[in-house]
């Protein structure tokens, strides 16, 4: 089994994931109270206040980075107790932390500080249910670049966190040779070839639409190849067709009744554009005790 390449790349005790939790969370605090929160200044400025974070419903918690980030980032003795860890199950109505310190920063930093949570929280609730599906299979379940401008590599961290590995992070970080590639090289062979004289030190897949294309590809020394949009018949003929010559990756209209069907077909990766395009925040909430 692969490693997820946010974790070689960010590992979580590295300067790098460090620095880019920061810029997270700098241009989010930025976006959000600009020079001053005015609702905060209602609130004496040397006022004391404890608050406690709860989850309104099931969810794999992810975030908890981005969250001391942002409290610690408009006052450094901000003091945050985690009830829970990353990467853990969490039930509705559990308490997962208390934050104490001023109280002005605690309100101007909630929502952002929500807003992170919840997100990379449901990124990794949802990545989980896909890799429960497929248990027992040989198949892993990747993520796309269909990701928040300016939030890629904290949603990427967040499928790590719910058990899923990267496509790849960004198009500096692999080659992915598709439709309008291979017709603008002429062939699949002139493309792989044109790739390969890249000397990029990066992978290299390509899409093939067919079995025919898919023929031409391993053909022409493909070791990486997506099959898109492959009925489970094809994709079935198309692992046959391999014989392990290539790594097969799966990819269209999967969902969560579909994926397990995919994975038995013997394909080794199952890509899911949903992961971290269509997610919906968990319910979360902090309260002022």
């Amino acid at each position: 089994m692969s490693t997820p390449l946010f974790t070689q790349q960010y590992p979580r005790d590295s300067e790098a994931f460090s620095s880019l939790v920061q810029q997270n969370v700098k241009d989010a605090l930025s976006e959000d109270i600009g020079e001053c929160d005015h609702t905060a200044m209602l609130i004496p400025a040397t006022q004391q206040a404890l608050a406690t974070i709860i989850t309104r419903e099931n969810a794999i918690i992810c975030g908890i980075d981005w969250v001391n980030a942002c409290f610690k980032a408009l006052d450094a003795n901000t003091q945050i107790k985690w009830m829970v860890n990353e990467g853990e199950k969490i039930s509705a109505n559990q308490m997962l932390c208390e934050v104490s310190g001023n109280a002005r920063v605690l309100l101007s930093a909630e929502r952002c500080a929500l807003n992170f949570l919840q997100m990379l929280s449901a990124i990794a609730t949802h990545t989980r249910m896909y890799v429960v599906a497929v248990s027992g299979t040989k198949a892993e379940i990747l993520d796309t670049r269909k990701t928040m401008p300016g939030l890629r590599l904290a949603q990427k961290y967040a499928v790590t966190v719910g058990g899923g590995k990267n496509q790849r992070l960004a198009l500096y970080d692999g080659i992915l040779i598709k439709e309008n590639h291979i017709a603008a090289a002429g062939s699949i062979a002139n493309a792989l070839n044109a790739a390969r004289n890249l000397n990029a030190n990066v992978s290299i897949q390509i899409e093939v639409e067919n079995l025919d294309e898919l023929t031409q590809a391993i053909d022409a020394g493909a070791k990486s190849i997506l099959l898109d949009n492959f009925s489970i018949s094809d994709m079935k003929e198309a692992v046959r067709i391999t014989n392990k010559r290539a790594l097969l990756e799966a990819s269209g209209n999967v969902n969560l009744n579909s994926v397990r069907d995919i994975a038995l077909t013997g394909v080794d990766r199952i890509s899911v554009g949903s992961l971290t395009k269509h997610i919906r925040a968990i319910d979360l909430s902090m309260r002022i005790k």
